[in-house]
C-alpha cells in the first residue's frame, strides 16, 4: 500500500493511537495501523476508524488509567 500523504510504502504495525480532543485525552494500545515507512504517517482501515470513535466516545471501557505528567512548553518554568 502507497502513503496517502507521501507516496512511501506503509507496513502494517501494532501503534499506539493518541487523542486530545478539548482537554480530553485518549490512547488505545496496540492498534493495527499501516505505517508509512518514509513519512510515519498512520492510516487505518475503516472498522478500526469505527472502533477509535468508539473508543473516543466513552461507548467502551478502558482496560486502565493512569496519571501522566503534563508539561506547558511556553512556560519558561516548565523548562529544564
Amino acid at each position: 500500500m502507497k502513503c496517502v500523504f507521501c507516496g512511501g510504502q506503509t507496513k502494517s504495525q501494532k501503534v499506539t493511537f493518541v487523542d486530545d480532543e478539548q482537554g480530553k485525552y485518549l490512547a488505545v494500545e496496540n492498534v493495527p495501523a499501516q505505517v508509512c515507512t518514509r513519512c510515519g504517517e498512520k492510516t487505518y482501515d475503516p472498522e478500526t476508524t469505527r472502533l477509535l470513535l468508539d473508543y473516543a466516545r466513552n461507548r467502551r471501557h478502558p482496560a486502565k488509567t493512569f496519571n501522566m505528567p503534563v508539561f506547558d512548553f511556553e512556560k519558561p518554568g516548565d523548562r529544564p
